[in-house]
């Protein structure tokens, strides 16, 4: 089957964003943002949306999925797949191509691998019946319905386990027809020093450039310390340094750290999608001869078998 789509991943702070935006002048693309927390207006600076990188030579490439929910809103996996496959519809039909890019693990596994997603009701008598047990409860149950939980933000609010407890029970993520993905897939990497020195010097750039300053003006517009906990990293610390919990220092060593740590995670989640037979052609950092070889060479191959 011919390539429909390409797909730029990677960990985080690895050059994703300027990389797929100049592949995607090139080739006359569009980019599909795979990141859960992009979604979300007004969670610009701790986001890394970095919008002027999507203007190349004054032009600027069209991108979808960014600034599409607000902050009192909460962006599951169903809605992500329903705007991709809108997304990715309407590219092809402009005759372009899609590029798919990003570092969320469970959103580009589910359109790489096709899953099976369901809307499910929030509102249902099986919700009220969990509502009454106690967060501990839900949460020694949601562990059993899935074991390798992807997101441990799931455990932190009782709304947000009841919700990911009726995701399980549905069984939400069971594979059926959905249009056909084929993808030529690149991804992004760095030595580990590499990435640790690009992710501290990228936090100590965005502090200087207002994050503080963004987590102070959400403060203000009504969102919780509640709800920066659920979309962790800086808005989790920066959050808990605005609220007087962390002093300075404590929040840039924690948030440092965790991004490390996420990066780490991201990485496992690629391994095993290659574990799961998905070929992922890595770039030595967001080499751009490289991925235009790549692509000349694969996605412009009518005849080669996907």
């Amino acid at each position: 089957m011919q390539y429909n789509l390409i797909t730029i991943l990677g960990p985080t702070a690895v050059g994703k964003t300027g990389l797929a935006a100049k592949l995607a002048y090139k080739f006359g693309g569009e980019i599909i943002s795979a990141d859960s927390r992009q979604v979300y207006k007004g969670l610009d600076i701790g986001t890394g949306k970095d919008l002027a990188d999507y203007t190349i030579d004054d032009v600027q490439v069209p991108y979808h999925l960014i600034d599409v929910a607000t902050p009192e809103d909460e962006f599951n996996l169903y809605q992500f797949n329903k705007y991709f496959y809108e997304a990715h519809k309407q590219i092809l039909t402009k005759k372009k191509i899609p590029f798919l890019v990003g570092g969320t693990g469970l959103f580009l596994h589910s359109i790489l691998k096709g899953y099976k997603l369901q809307e499910v009701d929030f509102d249902s008598a099986r919700y009220h019946e969990l509502d009454a047990l106690e967060l501990s409860q839900l949460q020694d149950l949601l562990l059993k319905l899935n074991p390798a939980l992807h997101n441990s933000t799931d455990l932190l609010l009782k709304d947000r386990v009841i919700k990911a407890i009726l995701v399980a029970e549905q069984g939400e993520l069971e594979k059926i027809e959905v249009p056909k993905i084929a993808s030529l897939v690149l991804g992004v990497k760095m030595e580990r020093d590499e990435i640790k020195k690009s992710i501290t010097k990228r936090l100590k750039e965005r502090i200087a450039n207002g994050m503080i300053e963004e987590v102070e003006r959400l403060k203000k517009e009504g969102v919780s310390l509640d709800k920066m906990l659920f979309w962790g990293l800086e808005y989790k610390y920066i959050g808990m340094y605005v609220e007087g919990k962390l002093n300075y220092n404590d929040m840039f060593q924690k948030l440092n750290s965790s991004i490390h740590q996420f990066a780490k995670r991201q990485m496992t989640w690629f391994r095993k999608m290659e574990r799961e037979g998905i070929t992922i052609h890595w770039l030595n950092g967001p080499d751009y001869s490289t991925a235009t070889t790549l692509i000349e060479k694969h996605y412009f191959n009518n005849s080669e078998n996907c």
